[in-house]
């Protein structure tokens, strides 16, 4: 043999063509992979976890996303000089593209207080949070480039505002897969259809079983998110029987006409969807949870119950191997985007996610899994220091913005970054998109660089050709 041949190595399509057994072998072996893994479950099992690059500090993320734009002002970074100056004109320049006028300085509605052994303040508006600010690593100066709400959703979800790109969840589920291959590695619950819709948890070119898997969407109660179709109609062995003939039709097919990613991505949803028939009702069943359980994320409250099922089953789905979990907080019409109304519509919302998501953060510490497990709260941008709506209202702003992280190997009870004195320009180690999402997969062991995807004849990665990781926030 030429000592520079390197043969390929056999493709997980080739495989199959040339099993006797096919997909209903693949079937046994994913049921199997968690107990017995071995090098050919990797090989057949797209899905399957993969190793990190490097050493990772987390294994799996959860992302609280709240939709709208919470003011950072009002939450997580006080500014006293607005309390000075409420009333007067920006002493700066605002920035030249805005998404709509704005008015005078306006003071925060809400008051202050430092807690914990960091002494970091958080507004009243979050007092169950502010429990577990030992816990937090608050990102004060993030930015990013788009004032409008579907630009911006975009960008934080895919990296890109103007092109159709995978989201986060999906690069991470194709970097790392999933450890249970009878879930999604990607689950989001009760996602916002609005302001990019399913684009905000696609693949767009990545394999097809990368995508986010949706559980219900922001119109309908968490009680009442379901995958659809999850019921069976026929027998297990009825079911397995018309699998194993569909895939042994289109292994001849595939033998036939050569490589079909489409046709190969479909045959693995098939076989994913037959597995979860057991996997994803027994995680979405929250009725052997303790009422002490409960109580924590509060669903004994109609306020809280919502959202806080919503983060119960993320932690559920965490304990069980799914890789990217996001939690969305929209109701419709109030959301996060407080124009006017502020003082109603945050205290409304804050209401409603402030102890389940305190809940969240004390459950995952109890059972051992916060110290791996990258919580990601924020939304897809800030709001302006200056008035809209009578003096009661904020307009968007991704100039400057705060997000927080807990656990996942970041350093808690710290604050990085700042914002300027007011809060409209992410002013001291600013944190972009690039540079959040670029942190987040160095979190999980993943290079942003090297992640990479061959298409339409270029690599393609989540940062672009841009962010940097921030190292200073890592333990």
């Amino acid at each position: 043999m030429n000592p520079a041949f390197q043969p390929m190595p056999l493709s997980r399509r080739a495989a199959l063509q040339r099993s006797a057994v096919g997909f209903g072998w693949l079937a046994a072996s994913s049921l199997l992979a968690e107990k017995s893994p071995s090098p050919i479950s990797h090989l057949l099992s797209p899905a399957a976890a993969k190793p990190p690059a490097s050493a990772a500090r987390a294994k799996r993320v959860i992302f609280l996303f709240m939709k709208g734009g919470p003011s950072h002002m009002d939450t997580f970074d006080p500014k006293p000089l607005l309390d000075r100056d409420d009333g007067k004109p920006f002493p700066g320049a605002k920035p030249r593209v805005q998404f709509a006028a704005t008015g005078e300085l306006l003071k925060s509605p809400w008051k202050f207080q430092n807690y914990g052994q960091s002494g970091l303040p958080v507004s009243e508006l979050f007092p169950h949070v502010a429990q577990c600010i030992d816990d937090l690593c608050i990102l004060r100066s993030c930015h990013g480039t788009n004032p409008a709400h579907g630009g911006a959703l975009l960008k934080l979800h895919t990296g890109s505002d103007n092109f159709v790109r995978p989201s986060m969840g999906a690069w991470v589920n194709y970097g790392l897969g999933s450890e249970n291959q009878n879930l999604p590695g990607f689950i989001t619950i009760c996602p916002t259809l609005a302001h990019g819709g399913v684009n905000n948890w696609g693949a767009a070119f990545l394999p097809a079983w990368t995508q986010g898997t949706p559980i219900g969407n922001a119109a309908v109660p968490s009680d009442k998110a379901l995958v659809r179709h999850i019921a069976p109609r026929l027998a297990p062995s009825e079911q397995r029987q018309q699998l194993d003939l569909l895939a042994a039709m289109n292994r001849d097919h595939l033998a036939q006409t050569g490589p079909n990613q489409a046709l190969e991505g479909r045959l693995n949803s098939f076989e994913l969807a037959f597995r979860m028939q057991m996997a994803m009702p027994e995680a979405q069943d929250i009725s052997r949870e303790s009422e002490a359980t409960k109580q924590l994320y509060g669903l004994d409250d109609k306020v809280t119950e919502n959202f806080g099922r919503q983060c119960l089953m993320a932690r559920r789905f965490a304990e069980r191997g799914v890789r990217f979990i996001q939690v969305t907080h929209s109701d419709g019409d109030v959301q996060w985007d407080q124009h006017g109304n502020l003082r109603k519509g945050h205290t409304k919302n804050a209401a409603e996610v402030d102890r389940p998501i305190a809940g969240l953060l004390k459950d995952l510490k109890a059972r051992g899994l916060l110290h791996d497990t990258l919580v990601l709260w924020g939304g897809e941008f800030g709001r302006t220091p200056a008035a809209q709506g009578g003096r009661d209202g904020r307009d968007h702003n991704p100039e400057g913005f705060t997000m927080w992280l807990a656990g996942g190997g970041v350093k808690p009870g710290t604050a990085y970054g700042a914002t300027d004195d007011y809060g409209w320009f992410a002013a001291e180690n600013k944190i972009h998109i690039h540079d959040l999402h670029a942190t987040l997969l160095a979190l999980l062991g993943m290079d942003h660089e090297h992640l990479t995807y061959r298409h339409a004849g270029r690599d393609f990665r989540l940062t672009d050709v841009h962010g940097h990781v921030v190292t200073d926030v890592f333990v």
